[in-house]
């Protein structure tokens, strides 16, 4: 089998039910990490402008010092995972694409690398919407309210290998899909460390 048949295949397997909505965004409290189950990963931070705590905002005009976020990782059913993100205090009716990225947020936007995929494109940066698709990556675009709030939400028929994704970024627009585009959502605005990779 070739690898174009390879990918082919692999992605047929891949299964997404994204469910993304306007809701309310996380309540209050400390950055946290861990959940305490192992099926489930929870963090939730404050974005400031220097990093050290779990989020950090590289451009505060669009995601504000203070604004808040929690992201959550579980288990889903029949084998899959489903991860929720959930924003406060940003400018009203503001779309960002936010997608799950493979190392940790640091002092600059590209500390966190390039996005999670399930099935790794051996080209790089991946704009092949073989591979950089909400199937095989971990999108999470969303739309604040008019109170500044939004909640996406997505799951994936597969499980994050643990330690091969760290955090989930924010970028300036919706994420697009064309070819040679795929994926590409505009300047990092943010991101948030989050250890993902729950167990069975």
């Amino acid at each position: 089998m070739n690898s174009a048949s390879a990918v082919a295949a692999a992605a047929a397997l891949l299964v997404a039910v994204p469910t993304i909505g306007l809701g309310s965004g996380p309540g209050s409290g400390s950055d946290s990490g861990r959940g305490s189950g192992r099926d489930a990963v929870t963090v939730a931070g404050t974005f400031r402008t220097r990093s050290g705590g779990a989020a950090v905002t590289y451009v505060p005009a669009a995601v504000p010092e203070g604004a808040r976020v929690r992201v959550e990782e579980r288990l889903a059913r029949g084998g899959g995972t489903r991860f929720v993100l959930r924003l406060q205090g940003l400018p009203a009716g503001r779309t960002f694409g936010a997608h799950a990225h493979r190392r940790a947020c640091g002092p600059k936007p590209d500390d966190a690398g390039p996005h999670y995929q399930n099935v790794k494109d051996p080209v790089q940066p991946s704009v092949d919407p073989a591979y950089a698709n909400p199937r095989n990556e971990v999108w999470l675009d969303l739309t604040t309210d008019a109170h500044g709030a939004a909640r996406a939400e997505t799951t994936v028929a597969w499980r994050v290998r643990p330690g091969e994704a760290r955090s989930v970024v924010l970028h300036e627009h919706a994420t697009d899909t064309r070819a040679g585009h795929a994926g590409t959502a505009g300047a990092r605005l943010a991101c948030v460390t989050v250890p993902f990779g729950t167990k069975r």
